[in-house]
């Protein structure tokens, strides 16, 4: 018997929950000797708060491989300039570690996030995928990711006036890692799409689209071809849409959004989809609003939340020409769900007026100046804004 969740995410602030729900375990794979269930438990346990010592906020920092901990500097520089009440719990993985390193830190990793309940990460890559961006999602349960990809004034970009929320289902699809060789030469990779979560994804994303005003979703899918898994994807979230009747939802074969994101994005106001489909659509979009170094992607789960760059395909790797702006978003998602309103805005505004007012770009958006230099132009309108603002200093 298939149960379907009847809870509803609710928000507080910027912060976006989900309730307890049940779930059914379907029966488990084994692959490269290891037994891996083709969907997860979800975490009943009682909803987080994120943690706080001192007037001060505890926050799991994963910087990643290169250029992460470069990136991960910036946003602890940015903090301190602001007064932020934050304490990074770092910890450190270059990509390059043994399988028994990488093993220790995934541990660590998934210990401090169930301590903290909120965290921000760079790129977390392994040699032989013991531990990586896709089995951290799942591990934690982050089963939806957000991408807001939105034009920047004074940068060039494709469209000047874009402005869509990508919403992703972030645990299964093409993504479930479920893959095996039948025989020398031939592998057969499983998809997996459930009733169960789809339906908090479903409940979920109209939710956050209430939240942010915006009124109508697209559900982009390939049921056409997909029957089966597409199918019952589309099915259960039009379901779940007759509890929102002030939505428009409507629905785009995957090849046709693709196409109709690049020839007028202004159509979409938030699309909803499977994983691989919302992993493409969002570097789209990343790259019609100037590049994969302006935007943040945020993932929530029943009890934490993890924040990074919204496309990990930079243009420029080396520490010189990195654009920190993607992570320093990043880190502006983390403080609104936070509740640190203030704090937020005033590093919004900061940035704001390096890139649009003063014209500080990197060499990814068409500038000159390095990546340190736009760092220290935020924190020069930081310390400037701060004359007139209401942040106390710790």
């Amino acid at each position: 018997m298939v149960l379907k969740a009847t809870s509803r995410a609710f928000r507080i602030g910027y912060r976006s929950y989900a309730a307890k729900s049940h779930h059914v375990v379907l029966p488990a794979d084994t692959f490269e000797g290891k037994i891996i269930p083709k969907t997860r438990l979800i975490d009943k346990t009682h909803l987080r708060k994120p943690v706080k010592y001192g007037g001060r906020y505890m926050v799991t920092m994963l910087p990643g491989a290169d250029p992460g901990p470069k990136l991960a500097s910036y946003v602890k520089d940015v903090f301190k300039e602001a007064h932020v009440p934050v304490y990074f719990e770092e910890i450190p993985y270059s990509g390059i570690e043994t399988e028994a390193e990488t093993l220790e830190f995934g541990r660590l990793a998934l210990s401090s996030m169930h301590r903290t309940g909120v965290g921000i990460k760079g790129n977390i890559i392994s040699p032989n995928l013991s531990i990586n961006n896709v089995s951290l999602r799942q591990d934690l349960d982050l089963y939806v990711c957000v991408v807001h990809a939105k034009s920047y004034p004074h940068i060039k970009c494709k469209y000047s006036n874009m402005d869509v929320y990508i919403c992703r289902q972030n645990t299964e699809g093409e993504y479930a890692m479920l893959e095996h060789s039948v025989k020398p030469g031939v592998v057969e990779s499983l998809k997996i799409i459930t009733e169960e979560n789809t339906w908090r994804f479903a409940d979920w994303c109209f939710n956050y689209a209430l939240q942010k005003g915006r009124r109508k979703v697209t559900i982009v899918h390939k049921a056409n071809i997909m029957k089966l898994s597409d199918g019952l994807f589309m099915k259960v979230i039009k379901e779940v849409s007759r509890s929102y009747p002030d939505l428009l939802v409507t629905d785009m074969i995957v090849d046709n959004a693709t196409m109709q994101m690049v020839q007028d994005p202004t159509q979409f106001d938030i699309i909803v989809t499977p994983n691989l489909y919302g992993n493409i659509l969002s570097n789209i979009a990343c790259g019609l609003v100037g590049g994969a170094g302006l935007m943040s992607g945020k993932n929530f789960g029943p009890s934490c939340a993890l924040f990074e760059a919204g496309s990990r395909h930079l243009t420029f790797l080396d520490e010189n020409n990195l654009n920190p702006i993607a992570m320093l978003n990043a880190s502006i998602d983390l403080l609104y769900y936070l509740l640190e309103d203030t704090y937020a805005e005033l590093i919004h505004g900061a940035i704001m007026k390096t890139l649009s007012e003063d014209r500080v770009h990197t060499h990814d958006i068409g500038g000159t100046n390095s990546s340190d230099e736009v760092v220290e132009s935020i924190k020069g309108n930081i310390r400037e804004l701060l004359r007139t603002s209401h942040v106390k200093s710790f």
